[in-house]
């Protein structure tokens, strides 16, 4: 690796202002490290997460050049070839991004990039505003419910899950233990 977490934070923040994108952020390389470990990539967690951290770097200031102007950023500031790939191949099918995720670590991110956002929608609708009490049973009722957060792509939720070989209520179940651990992180 050649940039560091703070570095990496840096530059997220040099392009985005907006609260709801780093909190975004920073859910998903937590999400990250989580899988990182959970997975067998223990002395990658760290990887994995700067990967997430920096997955939307060019959405808030380039949503229509998303996935693609990313690639030109990192490559100015010489961050490692894998990084930029994995970043780019996010956006697969959904941009012009031509990536296809193909590492595990790529999959992940790919299936859980758009399941964060909706597990969130979800959390701030329940009494308690937490993934704490949050069952996959509920979450599968909303994603099923295409105007429910709807600019969470059910496809590429779908997408992830059958990219990583995993049923989607395994996807819904990991990723909310992972996001109830994050949340337990940031009390």
């Amino acid at each position: 690796m050649n940039i560091t977490k703070e570095e990496a934070w840096a530059l997220l923040k040099e392009y985005n202002k907006d609260e709801f994108h780093l909190k975004h952020a920073d859910t998903v390389s937590f999400v990250m490290e989580y899988f990182a470990k959970e997975l067998g990539y223990g002395d990658e967690a760290e990887f994995w997460g700067l990967v997430g951290l920096l997955h939307d770097l060019d959405f808030e200031i380039y949503p229509e050049e998303h996935c693609m102007k990313v690639q030109e950023i990192l490559k100015e500031r010489n961050i490692d070839e894998r990084m930029i790939n994995a970043i780019a191949s996010h956006g697969y099918g959904m941009t012009a991004a031509t990536q296809k995720p193909e590492h595990e670590m790529e999959k992940v991110l790919y299936a859980t990039d758009e399941l964060t956002g909706l597990i969130g929608a979800v959390a701030l609708m329940r009494p308690s505003k937490s993934v704490s009490d949050l069952e996959v049973k509920s979450l599968k009722k909303k994603f099923k419910t295409p105007s429910f957060a709807a600019g969470c792509s059910r496809d590429a939720i779908q997408r992830g899950a059958d990219m990583l070989g995993w049923e989607l209520d395994d996807l819904f179940q990991r990723t909310i233990l992972a996001m109830r651990e994050y949340e337990n992180s940031t009390k």
